[in-house]
């Protein structure tokens, strides 16, 4: 054994829950069996997959911060609270856009992906007395697949492009801008997609699915993976994240002995560079990577967060975070808002059987200055393409935030991932690729209620393949702008042919149909109410 110990900056981070009154409680955590994270962050909000009836819903909330009440939303949250609930069936997923803090999707076992707008004004006088609780609506409806659409996921740099996986085992790029069709189509998967991910510029995206598979996708080109090989062995759920500019992939997942894997690999060749045995348990383990080269690992089902510094394709543990309530799915905060006078190198929020409990990852440092060594440059919030310019092959590195001055600039950009896509002509695959399931036929739109955009994407083979991507050029400086509008698709009539009579037909449907949406929600109010209103009274009886 070595006498030497290796030097480390973040070998005493530890994590510090938040107290009881700094989270949430009375959180009513959706039963699905869906395996995704069940909560998602911005820098001011949280998404929760909720547990109601009437459909599919979620929750959005400002995010609580471990260092004091940020909000006057009360911990104990009222047992009626205003919803995110437009699709028809369960929430599967949700996700935050990079480049506007009020900005979510969201995406449910109905096929359909949504977009959301928060106002701030939305939490204003809650649980007060005379407060009526108004349930968020969707800003844009995409009818994304005849099956369940289980994640969604936001390009790190370009405004309005979103990714979306579903249960016909196959990826779409959509630019929310023009959503009547998907840009691109990734497909090729053997089984269900069990989680997605880009590259820090969006030039890539990386797949793991039940077919045991880890596949590498050129995003704009569609078509199948420009690489494939074997990932973990075991049946159970694998997940995957990148490792920033490190040209490094995260997995975790099973062996065929059931043991719980963490495996790094290189992107060249998706060729495995080290794998290590977590421990032996049941439940699906969450990775999040960290900019300070720290990947942090947290297990479904149990109450440990264990996390290792990365350094020279080694992970090195550096300590656990140990909690006897057992966690049912777990978000990180976007880096560029964490609190750095507290030396908070990560934030944790921790959904549990009915709470929400933030976790601050601490560097203890008597200092008061900035600690620069630890607070790399971070994400910022101001995208670096457009959707037209990354469909048409423009690459951009992300624009980045000092934590200390609030400057942005941006990031150098990576020749290795343009040698790859070069080289994908050469060598798309390292292993045989299964055939895919056929997709089921496309579903008939259903008829939604104004003002809400809706879409029904087409099951047919995506759009022409954009140009190859050229080497990455310079961007003029772009601001966060508001999603554009999209032009709506008209169907032609036959000439001559009146159909003034369907338009009417349709107005009147929508309006029943928004009718009995609200009438619903009227009487799920009343029957919680009726249950607030008993159990208040057995407290009394047993008071007495």
């Amino acid at each position: 054994m070595s006498r030497f110990v290796r030097a480390s900056k973040y070998r005493h981070v530890f994590g510090q829950p938040a107290k009881k009154e700094h989270g949430y409680e009375n959180v009513k955590v959706s039963n699905s069996a869906w395996d995704t994270n069940v909560i998602a962050a911005s820098g001011k909000y949280i998404s929760i997959n909720w547990n109601a009836s009437g459909g599919g819903a979620f929750a959005i909330l400002p995010a609580p911060s471990p260092f004091g009440v940020s909000s006057t939303i009360p911990y104990k949250l009222p047992d009626i609270i205003p919803l995110a609930r437009s699709h028809t069936a369960p929430v599967l997923d949700t996700d935050w856009s990079p480049h506007s803090d009020e900005t979510v999707a969201s995406a449910g076992e109905d096929g359909k992906v949504m977009l959301w707008k928060v106002e701030s004004r939305a939490f204003e006088d809650w649980g007060q007395e005379h407060w009526v609780p108004h349930d968020f609506d969707p800003v844009l409806r995409i009818d994304a697949s005849p099956r369940k659409v289980g994640q969604v996921l936001w390009h790190p740099t370009a405004q309005h492009v979103l990714a979306s996986a579903a249960g016909d085992y196959a990826v779409k790029l959509w630019d929310l801008g023009a959503p009547e069709t998907p840009k691109s189509i990734l497909s090729g998967h053997g089984d269900a997609i069990q989680s997605l991910c880009f590259n820090p510029t969006g030039q890539l995206l990386v797949t793991t699915c039940r077919d045991r598979k880890l596949r590498l996708f050129d995003p704009r080109a569609g078509g199948d993976a420009v690489r494939i090989t074997e990932g973990h062995g075991g049946i159970k759920g694998a997940r995957v994240v990148w490792m920033g500019d490190k040209d490094r992939i995260a997995t975790t997942g099973f062996s065929r002995m059931s043991d719980r894997q963490v495996s790094i690999w290189e992107t060249g060749g998706l060729g495995n560079v080290k794998t290590i045995t977590v421990d032996q348990s049941a439940g699906v383990v969450m990775p999040f990577w960290s900019d300070n080269n720290i990947l942090f690992l947290a297990g479904k089902g149990d109450g440990n967060i264990r996390y290792y510094e990365y350094e020279t394709d080694n992970l090195y543990a550096l300590a656990e975070h140990k909690s006897s309530d057992p966690q049912r799915g777990m978000c990180f905060l976007p880096r560029r808002a964490l609190n750095t006078h507290e030396c908070e190198i990560a934030r944790a929020y921790k959904i549990t059987a009915s709470g929400i409990e933030p976790i601050a990852f601490i560097v203890p440092r008597k200092s008061d200055s900035f600690q620069s060594d630890i607070f790399p440059p971070a994400p910022s919030a101001e995208p670096s393409l457009t959707a037209g310019e990354f469909f048409s092959g423009k690459t951009a590195p992300a624009k980045l935030v000092s934590l200390d001055s609030g400057a942005i600039t941006a990031a150098p950009a990576s020749a290795t991932t343009d040698a790859l896509l070069s080289s994908s002509a050469v060598s798309a695959a390292s292993a045989p690729v299964p055939t895919p399931a056929a997709a089921p036929a496309a579903a008939a739109p259903v008829t939604t209620a104004a003002p809400t955009r809706s879409y029904t994407a087409p099951t047919s083979a995506p759009a022409p393949a954009p140009a190859p991507v050229q080497a990455p050029q310079p961007i003029a400086k772009s601001a966060t702008e508001p999603l554009p509008e999209p032009t709506p698709t008209i169907s032609a009539s036959p000439a001559g042919h009146d159909d003034s009579a369907l338009r009417e037909e349709n107005a009147r449907l929508t309006a029943e149909l928004r009718e009995a949406r609200a009438l619903i929600r009227d009487l799920e109010l009343q029957v919680e109410s009726m249950k607030v209103n008993a159990r208040k009274a057995a407290e009394a009886l047993l008071s007495q």
